[in-house]
């Protein structure tokens, strides 16, 4: 897999994300106010999270039978929202485990690698692939756990009024309530094939 630099670890990846956030940046090559905003929201979120997710005890007794090593990249951008809450359960996860090599890129960097995992057709951000230690894809996951790609979906088939300020707002509240379990669960049943 044939990846555009930077690439980074998860802990280089949330200290690039202070330092934008800090000088009023964000990633990519649209600089807004808004964009930047985002960055600096999602640098909180997951500051929060790098200090108040654990991972349950049956995720870890998943990683603990990984049998051969896996590279998992994940694609992003520092304004993501869905980011800011998945991507601390992910680095958590490959601190654990010695088996999981993390490495993180940025969308507008890699657009062909984007565009061979589009989610529905769109470029919905972030996205995991897994890959053995040959470069097989072994899974994927992203850009958000089944429950929350659902809220979205149903959103988009009828927001009953709600405009996406509105519709965001009910997204990270489900996001805050689930407090990571859902996705630990959804990476268990991932890692459980590949024991």
């Amino acid at each position: 897999m044939q990846l555009t630099e930077p690439v980074f670890n998860y802990d280089k990846f949330f200290n690039w994300m202070q330092e934008l956030a800090k000088t009023g940046k964000t990633s990519g090559d649209e600089q807004t106010q808004v964009l930047a905003d985002f960055t600096a929201l999602n640098r909180r979120r997951m500051s929060r999270l790098n200090k108040t997710l654990n991972l349950n005890n049956e995720l870890k007794n998943a990683l603990d039978k990984i049998s051969e090593a896996q590279e998992w990249v994940v694609i992003t951008e520092a304004w993501c929202g869905d980011s800011a809450q998945c991507l601390p359960m992910i680095g958590k996860i490959a601190a654990y485990s010695e088996k999981i090599n993390l490495k993180i890129v940025l969308r507008f960097k890699n657009p062909e690698l984007m565009e061979q995992y589009l989610t529905n057709g769109s470029r919905s951000i972030p996205k995991l692939i897994a890959l053995n230690s040959k470069g097989q894809e072994l899974f994927t996951w992203g850009p958000r756990p089944v429950p929350a790609q659902e809220l979205l979906k149903n959103w988009k088939k009828d927001p009953a009024g709600r405009n996406w300020e509105a519709f965001e707002m009910e997204l990270h509240t489900w996001y805050s309530k689930d407090k990571s379990k859902t996705m630990q669960q959804e990476f268990i049943q991932l890692l459980k094939k590949y024991e």
